[in-house]
């Protein structure tokens, strides 16, 4: 969950900036991070912060897990490098999304109409246009939060997090058939609840649409 609200702020954030600036040095810099992030695994990434923040700078654990009951500040501390290792490829796909759609919107008639209006560049941006931009980015938000939901299960295994995607992997190697039916049959249900919410999510944010 703290990995898709990560991806979430930050990609939304740099797609508008990067949109926003569209052509300069900062939209070729977002570009190339977010180049790298879609096409850096996750597996090495994750073994990458490991080796720099826990071995070369011991800032972080580099792997387990610590429950709330220890300490929402201890619990963190386990939890910073895999969010960021989740949040890295998402973040970037998000971006990437938000600029491409914000570029098309900031092109349309009713934008240059508010501007030809006076209307702030901030107001035009983050009011008129982000809103329209959101539509597409939600479907990449919910299938991202569906991915994650039902297990990362590579991530899981680098920094030894109990988690669905470890269970899974572990019912499998011992056939423990029960226990693997039900990890698949909660994936399922996480893809259907998660695909409800999204197109409830299309409603609410633009009310033209219908069902």
């Amino acid at each position: 969950v703290l990995g898709v609200i990560l991806a979430i702020i930050l990609g939304i954030i740099t797609g508008v900036i990067a949109a926003i600036n569209h052509n300069n040095i900062l939209d070729r810099i977002i570009m190339v991070i977010t180049s790298a992030g879609v096409s850096i695994p996750n597996f090495w990434l994750g073994l990458m912060l490991v080796l720099f923040f826990s071995i070369r700078l011991s800032l972080l654990p580099p792997a387990g897990f610590k429950p709330l009951s220890a300490g929402l500040g201890e619990s963190l501390k386990y939890l910073i490098l895999p969010a960021i290792t989740l949040a890295f490829g998402q973040t970037s796909l998000i971006a990437r999304m938000t600029r491409s759609n914000m570029l098309e919107v900031l092109r349309s008639d009713y934008v240059r109409t508010a501007k030809a209006k006076g209307l702030s560049e901030l107001m035009v941006n983050y009011k008129h246009a982000l809103k329209n931009v959101l539509i597409p980015v939600i479907t990449i938000i919910g299938l991202s939060f569906a991915n994650l939901m039902g297990g990362a299960v590579v991530t899981e295994q680098i920094f030894n997090i109990p988690g669905v995607g470890r269970l899974l992997i572990k019912s499998v190697f011992t056939r423990d058939y029960p226990v693997i039916e039900g990890i698949v049959l909660y994936i399922a249900a996480m893809w259907v609840i998660i695909n409800l919410v999204t197109d409830v999510l299309y409603v609410i944010i633009d009310p033209r649409i219908e069902y």
